[in-house]
């Protein structure tokens, strides 16, 4: 497909610096691009990439101010990132509605299964008894769908999704390949002679609109009731999500977190990767935690930043961080100090000079 900078700065409503003719047809980073390349620069540090771009054209803030001329055509805009981040999306929704629809075989879809207009379902998937698979619905080869599971309109699971029994996705929601929604939660009671009795898993998954999943990341069914994604929740690749657990509103987790049972996280989190929450604990909204640290108990306050293992406030942790990485200076610091002290002390029973405390 291609696009002129003026088509471009209407959709964006960006002011146009050049020529508004000029036609991209693909995207590129700033460093790479070529003509008829969009690009864009939201970070200064790229800036000098600006003067030398073989790009067609480029966003920018509309606070960038040009130190010397330049070739490309630029389109000004409040924010470029997010701007050049709608452009793929729009873009990713126009290719969407021109790709596949309808059932492909092999495949088998149950009779009682309700599947809505302009579906697509790939070969080798099964979509199985009482399930609801909502317009507009893309179903990637290797699908599994399971009984009374209902997807919600314009969803995306690609190859290899799994979807356990009664488990509920909302609209939109974009599934990466391998992961697997309203698995058995890790319930077992332990008996008398050391082995241990399976608790069985009840519940389901619930997942609201606008959630996406990365790739490989479990989210396990409830005991009892649900575990539940909310709203524009973004979950990267390799995330375990247990039973019970919450995830409010546009949080944003990394990989390989591991959010135990019965964990309800508020809205608008960031969590950094390989952080581990235990269980039956409450973060605040909008808490921010570091990479690899560990959570131990319940978030009180809102906006506050964690880190390390067990996490605290951050600038403390750092100042903590710092001394420790000073220890065996301290040390023998404070060795030299007893020694001198101890010379001191001696020193003064020489002369007769008692040591009072």
């Amino acid at each position: 497909m291609q696009f002129t900078a003026q088509q471009i700065a209407t959709l964006l409503q960006g002011k146009l610096e050049g020529n508004p003719d000029a036609k991209v047809s693909g995207v590129a980073k700033i460093e790479e691009a070529e003509e008829g390349a969009l690009c864009f620069i939201s970070n200064t540090k790229y800036e000098d990439y600006l003067y030398t771009s073989n790009a067609s054209v480029i966003l920018v803030n509309e606070s960038l101010e040009l130190q010397r001329p330049v070739k490309p055509t630029l389109i000004r805009v409040k924010d470029a990132y997010s701007s050049f981040a709608l452009l793929l999306e729009k873009y990713n929704e126009m290719v969407a509605s021109a790709g596949k629809t309808g059932v492909e075989q092999p495949c088998f879809v149950s009779p009682t299964a309700k599947i809505g207009e302009g579906v697509y379902i790939g070969a080798f998937s099964y979509i199985a008894d009482g399930a609801t698979i909502g317009k507009g619905v893309k179903i990637y080869p290797g699908c599994y769908i399971g009984n009374n599971a209902v997807i919600g309109e314009n969803a995306k699971l690609y190859a290899s999704v799994k979807i356990y029994d009664d488990c509920v996705l909302g609209a939109r929601v974009v599934i990466h390949s391998g992961t697997v929604i309203g698995g058995d939660g890790f319930g077992f009671a332990p008996l008398a002679d050391g082995t241990y009795k399976k608790i069985p898993q009840i519940g389901n998954v619930i997942v609201e609109d606008d959630v996406e999943i990365g790739a490989n990341t479990t989210v396990d069914r409830a005991t009892m009731g649900s575990t539940i994604i909310r709203k524009g929740v973004k979950l990267d690749n390799l995330i375990q999500v247990a039973h019970n657990a919450e995830i409010g509103d546009n949080t944003v987790i990394a990989a390989q977190t591991g959010v135990s049972g019965t964990t309800k996280i508020g809205k608008n989190c960031l969590i950094g990767g390989q952080v581990g929450l235990v269980g039956h604990i409450q973060l605040a909204d909008g808490t921010k935690i570091n990479a690899q640290s560990g959570i131990s108990k319940s978030v009180t306050q809102p906006g506050i930043t964690l880190n390390g293992s067990p996490a605290f406030e951050y600038k403390t942790s750092l100042k903590s961080q710092a001394i420790f990485r000073n220890l065996p200076e301290l040390q023998q610091r404070l060795l030299k100090l007893e020694e001198t002290v101890q010379e001191l002390t001696a020193l003064l029973s020489e002369r007769g000079i008692e040591n009072k405390k």
